[in-house]
């Protein structure tokens, strides 16, 4: 309990007021600490991204194994882009972070959904997976540091995003996506820690993930998704929210100053 006095008081009132961090017991949402339900609406939404990732078509085979081994916490928040979910979303990825060493090596993630708005394109989708994704980085920069091992630029080809001084891949999900594994009734963002896949490289499974990945994409759309690439060829920021862009393209996210106090 002391663990989340911490986190409430360091995002405010507007984040404990907004949280709604679960775990999946085989049965239904409960938050992992007090066992308390989460509500129905939350359950509705896990449910079907529940069913959708461990589809057999669905082609993220790390994301099956997280799910298939209850490595996943899973969030509902009000609106993606809002302030009032960022504050949320701010306390309960500041959770999974504390619970990560309990999930050992498996793969692992974070779901953060949010009821509203059902997105009408991908651009504005796109605005607001970034405008919370800014959100979330200047409520955690007065307190931790970027990430080890990555950039903080988002045109740097070694960028990812970081929170709680922990690195993510993150993938976002949505009505309107064009490609068709992206395609979630409510906007979704998936936080994937990025150690995961560096240890996917050392055991020499990466490689057989993504071959599997485009295996699927392939067979469910007849191409590959062409904004894929590896880790340190081009910038993952592209990536995040599956909208196709050009070499034009920049993205709208900047990093506060680093600053060694941190903790």
């Amino acid at each position: 309990m002391g663990r989340r006095r911490v986190v409430k008081s360091r995002y405010g009132p507007a984040a404990a007021a907004n949280a709604s961090y679960s775990a999946y017991d085989g049965s239904r949402l409960v938050d992992p600490f007090s066992g308390e339900r989460a509500n129905a609406l939350a359950n509705f939404v896990h449910d079907g991204l529940r069913s959708l990732v461990l589809s057999d078509h669905f082609t993220c085979d790390g994301g099956k194994s997280a799910i298939r081994h209850n490595a996943y916490r899973f969030g509902l928040y009000s609106e993606l882009g809002a302030a009032e979910s960022v504050a949320g979303l701010a306390r309960d990825l500041s959770m999974f972070i504390g619970e990560l060493p309990s999930f050992g090596d498996s793969l692992t993630t974070y779901l953060a959904s949010f009821g509203d708005p059902a997105s009408a394109d991908e651009a504005t989708f796109e605005a607001r997976l970034w405008a919370t994704l800014q959100g979330l980085h200047d409520l955690d920069a007065p307190h931790h540091a970027w990430a080890p091992g990555v950039s903080d630029d988002p045109a740097d080809p070694h960028f990812s995003f970081s929170f709680g001084g922990v690195a993510f891949f993150v993938i976002g999900l949505h009505a309107a996506s064009s490609r068709v594994t992206r395609r979630f009734a409510w906007p979704t963002l998936v936080f994937n820690p990025h150690r995961q896949f560096e240890q996917l490289r050392q055991t020499g499974e990466f490689e057989r993930f993504q071959q599997i990945i485009r295996r699927g994409e392939e067979a469910l759309q007849g191409d590959v998704n062409p904004m894929l690439a590896n880790h340190g060829e081009r910038s993952e920021a592209a990536q995040y929210s599956g909208r196709l862009v050009n070499s034009s393209w920049r993205c709208p996210f900047h990093a506060a100053a680093d600053d060694e106090s941190k903790d």
